[in-house]
């Protein structure tokens, strides 16, 4: 076959939700930063993430890591985040695949019992810690960019639901928080269609009528995560701060019916959250690690520990239609277990 393009990746999975590691094949993106080189691909490059996210290689909840140099002196590479809604500046069960695949391939220095790895991501600096057991990755710590409260008590008009009131937070993309009373519905299995269904229409009227701007950049300017906060949530206690999310992580952007299940933890210093998913899934995730230099307010760095598996590597390779001007994958022709 006559291939013009042949791309290798790496299958993993974060509690449930998949990430397609890009080990080569696409090359050095331009741009000076990861934020630049992830707006050059949004605008010139955009058919690798259709190719490897869509049906037939993908699915409506496919998520992608492209491996690159890392731009800055103090990473070891660099990420640009793909997935079937678009490019989000970060993601949370990406990050941790990446770092899972980056130690089981020995893509960076292993070291037990923990291998530290630096990411140097569209939205900053990521630090991952990765508890390693006879060359395997068991266990990641992720410490996140800094996160914040953006805005309180904000009121966006909802075809259907009326009048919202949600808070809007920021931890590498941006969240929109509501208690689940608001929107009328109980936190149980049985709703979950219903919460991804209304997160859709919130994030969507918010983007619309108010939509978030990152105060120190203003090209993050998205709100594609609805935080549902269960009753009981204003208070400390980790059991009642639950979101909905097909993983139970879940601080990744998503795809287009599930991109309402986001997570973001509470600002309060010193608290362990337990996230829980529609199934009732749940994981003690969060400790805070205290105040940043950001410039933003009451920023707080946070890390977040899950574990990742890996499925196995592909190679897919596309040839050009010159009829579409678009790149035709073929079928994976080899498939390695993990």
């Amino acid at each position: 076959m006559n291939s013009i393009r042949t791309v290798t990746t790496v299958e993993t999975h974060t509690e449930g939700m998949p990430t397609r590691v890009v080990t080569s094949g696409i090359g050095e993106i331009p741009g000076a930063t990861m934020f630049d080189k992830r707006l050059h691909f949004m605008e010139h490059m955009d058919y690798f993430r259709q190719w490897l996210m869509y049906e037939p290689r993908g699915h409506s909840a496919m998520s992608g890591a492209i491996l690159q140099k890392s731009t800055r002196p103090d990473a070891d590479w660099g990420v640009v985040y793909i997935e079937v809604s678009g490019c989000l500046p970060m993601c949370g069960h990406g990050t941790i695949g990446v770092a899972t695949a980056l130690v089981e391939k020995q893509l960076v220095k292993v070291v037990e019992p923990v291998t530290t790895i630096r990411l140097d991501t569209p939205a900053g600096l990521v630090v991952v810690d990765v508890a390693v057991e006879n060359g395997r990755a068991k266990n990641v710590t992720m410490t996140n960019v800094p996160s914040f409260s953006y805005a309180l008590d904000q009121v966006v008009d909802v075809p259907g639901l009326g009048k919202i009131t949600y808070d809007m937070a920021y931890g590498g993309n941006f969240y929109a928080i509501v208690p689940v009373e608001r929107v009328g519905l109980e936190f149980k299995h049985e709703n979950g269609q219903k919460f991804l269904d209304y997160g859709l229409l919130i994030s969507d009227a918010i983007n619309e009528q108010n939509r978030p701007v990152h105060p120190e950049n203003p090209d993050i300017a998205i709100c594609h995560h609805i935080d549902f906060i269960a009753p009981g949530s204003e208070g400390a206690s980790p059991e009642n701060r639950i979101s909905v999310s097909s993983s139970p992580l879940g601080c990744g952007g998503a795809c287009p019916n599930t991109r309402s299940c986001g997570w973001l933890p509470p600002a309060i210093i010193g608290s362990v959250t337990m996230t829980c998913a529609p199934s009732g899934e749940k994981r003690a995730a969060q400790s805070e690690l205290g105040a940043t230099r950001a410039r933003s307010p009451c920023a707080l760095a946070r890390a977040s520990s899950a574990r990742a598996g890996l499925w196995w590597s592909s190679t897919f390779m596309a040839q050009k239609c010159w009829a579409t001007r678009s790149l035709v994958a073929m079928s994976c022709p080899r498939t390695e277990s993990m």
